[in-house]
């Protein structure tokens, strides 16, 4: 289990060491710092002495262990577009996402996984039928046009819920949360809603098809002639050989959940990082750019590693087989 461990923590630190890579290369062949940060009317002198006070001038190799140093200790550097500490406008931001991330996450694993085993098990009723017809809505229209649609039925003609902004919210130091207030609460269930409902989709297609092949193995046959009843074989022997499958597809679609939540956010004006993102490339904000790579890199190699993790204690091929590795 250690060796395992292990082994995944260094791919993550591998893969990280290249994301940050990539976002340091952003600051020297996207834009200009200097002239970013003091226009295009400074001096020669003014814009030599704001370079070396960046370090502009030093070997790349160095930049680069400077760069990784500051990232370590939580420094992201300045913002060109608001002259703040990035790190502060991450902070600022970051609960709106990770509260949108979370709930349509944890709404899409909930509501696949159960539509996916009902859809599987009563795959010729008229019921199931219409959901598999239906979830082809979510995996073909793209999340824009779901939010718009949303949108025009729950805020234009119904008036039922917000169609912009985060509501009110309720803050704990630098945290903040609207899930405990009304206004808050209505306007997040449209955005979770959007960004939940290609996940929700392809978890419930994944885990139909993958019952469906686990119905037909030998050792559900041989469950039924020992006389063990259904709905033990459904939930205990069943749907528990497809969650390998469904813990790798849960696990990248959080990732991307957070990723991908820029579309919905600027549907919805929600206040996120998606939304910071956004504004950074229109002014080509290069600290804000690259501080939001690496925030989805991170996010990306520590889901990944929870879900290796995850495997080793679901597939008992695996602990098998460390173990075998491990006998002389």
């Amino acid at each position: 289990m250690i060796a395992y461990a292990l082994r995944s923590l260094a791919q993550a630190v591998v893969v990280t060491l290249a994301v940050a890579l990539i976002a340091f290369t952003m600051f020297r062949f996207v834009g200009d710092p200097v002239a970013s940060m003091m226009g295009q009317e400074a001096s020669l002198a003014d814009r030599a002495e704001l370079a070396e006070r960046l370090g502009l001038n030093q070997p790349v190799h160095v930049q680069f262990a400077r760069y990784l140093r500051d990232i370590a200790q939580g420094n992201f550097g300045i913002s060109y577009r608001q002259g703040r500490p990035v790190a502060d406008l991450l902070a600022e931001r970051l609960p709106a996402t990770v509260e949108l991330a979370v709930l349509s996450a944890a709404f899409a694993l909930v509501a696949g996984v159960a539509l996916g085993v009902y859809t599987a098990i009563r795959r010729t009723g008229l019921l199931a039928n219409f959901v598999m017809s239906f979830s082809l809505i979510g995996v073909s229209l793209p999340t824009f046009l779901i939010g718009i649609g949303l949108i025009y039925v729950f805020a234009v003609e119904l008036r039922w819920l917000p169609s912009f902004g985060r509501g009110e919210v309720v803050k704990f130091g630098w945290w903040s949360t609207g899930l405990l207030t009304e206004s808050g609460r209505k306007s997040l269930v449209m955005p979770a809603m959007t960004l939940a409902f290609y996940q929700l989709t392809l978890i419930m297609r994944l885990v139909r098809a993958e019952m469906l092949e686990a119905m037909r193995t030998d050792y559900i046959k041989f469950a039924r002639a020992r006389g063990i009843p259904e709905r033990s074989i459904w939930f205990r022997h069943a749907l528990r050989n497809t969650m390998i499958p469904v813990t790798t597809i849960a696990g990248l679609q959080l990732g991307s959940v957070i990723a991908f939540a820029i579309v919905t956010e600027s549907v919805f004006q929600w206040p996120g990082l998606g939304s910071l993102f956004v504004q950074a490339v229109e002014f080509v904000d290069i600290p804000v750019m690259a501080a939001y790579l690496m925030f989805v890199a991170l996010v990306f190699v520590l889901v990944n590693l929870i879900v290796d993790l995850l495997y080793f204690v679901l597939d008992p091929r695996l602990r098998a087989g460390t173990l075998a590795a491990a006998r002389p």
